[in-house]
């Protein structure tokens, strides 16, 4: 991760109340820049349980709140090669929502290669450790 930003998200308020009651899921999610405004695509906020017809759909995207000079910076630094723009948790400012976004460098295959050996070697201990206490 390179840098971090805090930005605003556009919410209804049924949104927002599922939100509080922590059924939110940032898997598999990611920012945008389209025309000068950034959004969040793929969040899951889950319909609200009292909410009957002003639920809105769980994935649709959400418009995040920034600046401007701010939205040009992050554009310029997704612009370059192996940059994604990530959301990183959401967290309540006073009663607005914010969320933290990480702009993230994408793993090399030497990278990722590293990872499953160290992954493998631990699973390799911990097997060997769990027939040691039998």
């Amino acid at each position: 991760m390179e840098e971090t930003i805090e930005a605003g998200i556009s919410l209804s308020g049924t949104e927002v109340k599922s939100i509080r009651g922590g059924n939110v899921s940032l898997k598999d999610s990611y920012a945008t820049i389209r025309e000068g405004e950034m959004f969040v695509l793929g969040m899951h906020v889950s319909p609200y349980e009292q909410g009957n017809i002003f639920n809105k759909d769980p994935l649709r995207e959400r418009k995040l709140l920034l600046h401007k000079n701010e939205i040009r910076k992050m554009h310029a630094s997704v612009m370059q090669q192996g940059y994604s723009l990530i959301p990183l948790d959401l967290h309540w400012s006073g009663s607005n929502v914010k969320m933290n976004l990480g702009l993230c460098r994408g793993k090399k295959l030497y990278d990722k290669r590293e990872s499953a050996a160290q992954r493998d070697a631990a699973r390799n201990m911990d097997r060997v450790l769990k027939e040691q206490r039998r």
